[in-house]
Order: C-alpha cells, then sequence, then structure tokens
C-alpha cells in the first residue's frame, strides 16, 4: 500500500483518543489541524487521500458534518468518537460521512475503512454517496431542459419518485435515460441509499446472472470467492437495469420473480437473501413490439411498465439546443483552456436545423468538436462540420417547440447562466476563488457576474 495523506481535524483535548500512533506509521501522512476553519482552508487549497474528524461526542454535529462533506468534495471522510449511541452514529452517516470508526483508532482498522472508501481497477461496483457528491447534483440539476417536452418529464419525475413503484424509462439512445433514472432516485425517498446501474446489454448473458445475483465461492470455474450481487448491492435504494430488452428469456422469468418477491440466491447457493430495493428499468426497443415477436415477456413487460416515462429525443425538443449548447461549450472550453465566449446566431441556426439522430449524445460530441477545432473567442458556422452545414436547410424537429412568440435566447443563456453560478457557489460552500476556478473564470468576472444577476451570499 503506498502512504495515505490524512487530514486530521481533532477537536479532541489532549490525545484522548488515542491518535498519537497514527502519525508514527510507515504508510500515513498525518497533517493535524484543531479548528473546523483550518480544515477547510486545508482542504480548499491541498489534496489529501483521506479527511478523519474526530469528536469527543458526536452529539448534535450533523449540520457540522455535512459542511465538511460539502467541502472534502472527492475526499472519503471517516468520524471518529468514543462510545457513541447508535442513533448519532446513524445521524453523521446520513449527514453524508463514508464511515464511522469507534476511538481509539487502530491504524489498521483505518487502513481498512480507507480501503473500503476508495474504488480500486477491478474491485466492482464502486457505488456513489453523499460523502463523494451532492445528492441535489445528482437529481434535477444534471437534466438540462425547458421545453415543454422536459417540463413534462420533470412533473412525472415530481409525482413519482418518493413511490417504491417500478418506472420503466423508453426512448432513443443518447436521449438521457439514465438521468431520468438517477433523478427518480436522488430527488426521492430513497436518495440515501444506493443507486446501482446495471447494462443489461453490456454484460454477456452467461455473466448477467452472477452479476445481478451474485454467486458462492467454487458455484463455477474461476469463481474463487463469494460475490455479492447488485439486488442485493441495492438494498435501501435503487437497481437501474439499463437496456432491459437485451436480456435473455431465461433471465427475464427470474427477474420477474425478483420483482414479485424481492428475494433471490446467489448462483450456487442455497439461502434465500431478501434486499429492498426499487426498480427503475430503460430501453431504446418499443418493449410492446418486442412482446408481439416473443422475445420479451409479456408478463415482464407489465410488471415493469407500472410508470412509463418518455425521455424525448432532441428533434422534439429543440428549444433546449441554446441551453445544451451552452452548458457544453463551458465544459469542454474547460477541458480544453480555451477562451470562449459565445456560439454565433448563424452557427446556432444550423444547430437548430439538424434533425439530431444520436440526440443530446450526439450534440455533446459536436460540441466538444467544435471547441476542439475552433480558432478565435466564438464558435462560428466556419466550425462546423460538413455534414451539419448540408443539412442546413432542412428542419426535422417539431416547429412547434420552438416557441417563436416571447422566446428570447439571451434571456434562455442568461437564465442559465445563473443556475451554473449558483450551482458551482453552492459547490464551493460560496468560497468565491474556489466557484471561479469550477467555472474557469476569474474571481472578478465571476463577481461581476454575481452582482448582475443578484446572487448574493445566502
Amino acid at each position: 500500500m503506498n502512504t495515505i495523506s490524512i487530514l486530521l481535524l481533532d477537536e479532541s483535548s489532549g490525545d484522548s483518543l488515542g491518535l498519537s500512533t497514527l502519525s508514527k506509521q510507515d504508510q500515513l501522512s498525518v497533517f493535524r489541524v484543531s479548528r473546523r476553519e483550518e480544515a477547510l482552508e486545508h482542504l480548499e487549497n491541498e489534496q489529501y487521500d483521506l479527511f478523519l474528524v474526530v469528536f469527543e461526542s458526536l452529539k448534535n454535529k450533523e449540520s457540522l458534518i455535512q459542511e465538511l462533506v460539502d467541502a472534502a468534495v472527492d475526499t472519503p471522510i471517516i468520524v471518529s468518537s468514543h462510545n457513541p449511541k447508535i442513533a448519532e452514529v446513524a445521524s453523521i452517516m446520513r449527514a453524508g460521512a463514508g464511515d464511522y470508526l469507534e476511538a481509539p483508532i487502530s491504524p489498521e482498522a483505518l487502513k481498512v475503512s480507507y480501503g473500503k472508501l476508495v474504488s480500486r481497477p477491478g474491485d466492482g461496483l464502486r457505488l456513489p454517496s453523499s460523502s463523494r457528491t451532492k445528492k441535489k447534483d445528482l437529481g434535477f440539476a444534471r437534466i438540462i431542459g425547458k421545453s415543454r417536452k422536459m417540463k413534462q418529464v420533470f412533473s412525472l419525475i415530481e409525482k413519482v419518485c418518493n413511490a417504491d413503484t417500478t418506472v420503466l424509462v423508453f426512448g432513443e439512445s443518447g436521449t438521457g435515460k439514465e438521468l431520468i433514472a438517477q433523478a427518480l432516485h436522488y430527488e426521492g425517498a430513497r436518495c440515501d441509499g444506493p443507486f446501482v446501474p446495471v447494462n443489461c446489454g453490456a454484460i454477456p448473458g452467461e455473466l448477467l446472472e452472477s452479476e445481478l445475483f451474485g454467486h458462492e465461492k467454487g458455484a463455477f470455474t474461476h469463481a474463487i470467492r463469494t460475490r455479492t450481487g447488485r439486488f442485493e448491492m441495492a438494498h435501501g435504494g435503487t437497481v437501474f437495469l439499463d437496456e432491459i430488452s437485451e436480456m435473455s428469456p431465461m433471465l427475464q422469468v427470474k427477474i420477474l420473480r425478483v420483482l414479485q418477491e424481492r428475494q433471490f440466491e446467489r448462483i450456487g447457493g442455497t439461502k434465500t437473501i431478501k434486499s429492498d430495493f426499487r426498480v427503475i428499468a430503460a430501453t431504446n426497443r418499443n418493449l410492446e413490439e418486442e412482446v408481439n415477436a416473443s422475445r420479451f415477456r409479456k408478463d415482464l413487460y407489465y410488471r415493469l411498465n407500472v410508470i412509463p416515462i418518455e425521455a424525448p429525443p432532441l428533434r422534439d425538443r429543440a428549444s433546449d439546443i441554446p441551453l445544451l449548447v451552452d452548458f457544453f461549450m463551458i465544459k469542454y472550453k474547460r477541458h480544453q483552456r480555451k477562451e470562449l465566449h459565445e456560439i454565433t446566431p448563424e452557427a446556432l441556426d444550423y444547430l437548430l436545423k439538424y434533425s439530431w439522430p444520436g440526440n443530446v449524445r450526439e450534440l455533446e460530441n459536436m460540441v466538444e468538436r467544435m471547441v476542439i477545432l475552433s480558432t478565435g473567442d466564438r464558435i462560428s458556422v466556419d466550425d462546423l462540420p460538413e455534414r451539419l452545414l448540408e443539412a442546413g436547410g432542412r428542419s426535422s424537429h417539431n416547429i412547434e417547440e420552438i416557441p417563436l412568440e416571447g422566446f428570447s435566447l439571451s434571456q434562455s443563456v442568461a437564465d442559465f447562466e445563473k443556475r451554473l453560478i449558483t450551482q458551482a457557489l453552492d459547490q464551493a460552500g460560496w468560497v468565491k476563488n474556489r466557484a471561479a476556478k469550477l467555472l474557469n473564470v476569474n474571481r472578478t468576472t465571476l463577481l461581476e457576474k454575481m452582482k448582475r444577476h443578484e446572487l448574493f451570499n445566502p
């Protein structure tokens, strides 16, 4: 194991929690602070492998933990104290702590806990948690759109996100079905539980059953250890079955039983495992046609299709294109360190007239390409690919989706800019320098935009 750099916030008196042994370990590099303000400053300016927070007592520490977790961003956080009540531990875990260790902390226990929190290639699924990413950034904040079609999607999500009923998200490839599934999870009652995605089309059929249900050691060749399945991992949360139409008929039968009974056995095992999870499924196929062609079970289709939500194609929500273009430009000009300020109205007009068979995914790839190849401070018609220029005279989207009366491109872009700045400020804890870095602008520019949008410290 490489050396683990640790930021230690220790509000205890003396060494009552036995922390002196940690700094003596060769594989642990500990930087110790005693005040919250010091910790926040170091988290903003330095990179640590682990954030360890130690209290004499956990009583009434939820809001402080949430503040520290938000500041830590991608740094795993472990909390420790002496003899807490079970309710107090549960409370700080809900606030976003990655793990809890009772004091005194042994170096070995700390290393084991750290290993559980850190993702390593080949170790299997890494679940998102509130200690890594703000839940609100995984909900509606990731779905860009103000068109009538998208307002209908938002309305449906709001109505069913707190229910445990099964949802079927359908739509063409590239329309953002997984983003809708994430919003259903992170905006709902199960947001503190895991969101477990499974791409049924990307995993070979013979391996998918093991992925879903897990297996016992020795169940088949190369099963050298027991493996936990995705349904078991999703206890308290949501399983997202993407491209469910690609599942084999044999596995469809087993999935139907799991949906009905919420229990199963691992491959090679005899013990019945119960798990409390919600199921959201997605497909880019017409499942009714698949049922009529005997490629998908009718009873499973009815079980999945309790609440259907369509992810609309981009051609049917063309009024969202300016917002999406602005969002992707900000994203990729930061990656490419480009000083791009806008897209010309002429270039945007070509984008609005294109049919986008690859939907939002194709638009994102197009914007990334234009950002990379652009030579000026704005994207113009000269930066567009030939195929898009050739299609420029043909409009394949639904004209009614462009609100010609009362629509203002400049106001839509301004509204979206305000939303992005607010999101960056929230993520940065309203620390202006940090928010400016996230947006790839200087602090003066950020302050000017905040003043223009009337954004003030909460």
